[in-house]
């Protein structure tokens, strides 16, 4: 049996997102779990998660060209931990780079689209 049928598929979707739309078309045929992290953000601590799987500091999962990162005021030399980092993004999910796939204990950003297809065994 196959990594991708024992495990699961989670993608972090946002619909307005092309290359978000990309990465869930490729993932047709698999058992898909989408959620819509703008309107159901992950906890702080999931990000974290996420971070390590991605092996990714938390600013490095920031959209620092979103409009909301600066009517935030924030910068990439701001001096936070990674904790507060994971809560700004719990708290402004629109920060947080898309799509990210998990599957099982790896995750990878859909970025291209085409990134999935390593940790879909394709």
């Amino acid at each position: 049996m196959s990594d991708v049928v024992k495990n699961k598929v989670t993608i972090y979707h946002n619909a307005r997102c092309s290359k978000s739309r990309a990465t869930l078309a490729l993932l047709e045929g698999h058992d898909v779990t989408v959620i819509d992290y703008l309107k159901e953000p992950p906890s702080a601590d999931r990000i974290a998660e996420l971070c390590n799987m991605l092996k990714l500091q938390p600013m490095q999962l920031i959209r620092v060209k979103e409009k909301a990162f600066a009517e935030l005021a924030l910068t990439r030399g701001d001096r936070r931990s990674a904790r507060e980092w994971c809560k700004i993004m719990h708290e402004n999910p629109v920060l947080i780079e898309r799509p990210i796939v998990v599957v099982g204990k790896r995750a990878v950003i859909g970025r291209p689209p085409e990134n999935v297809l390593g940790i879909l065994g394709g």
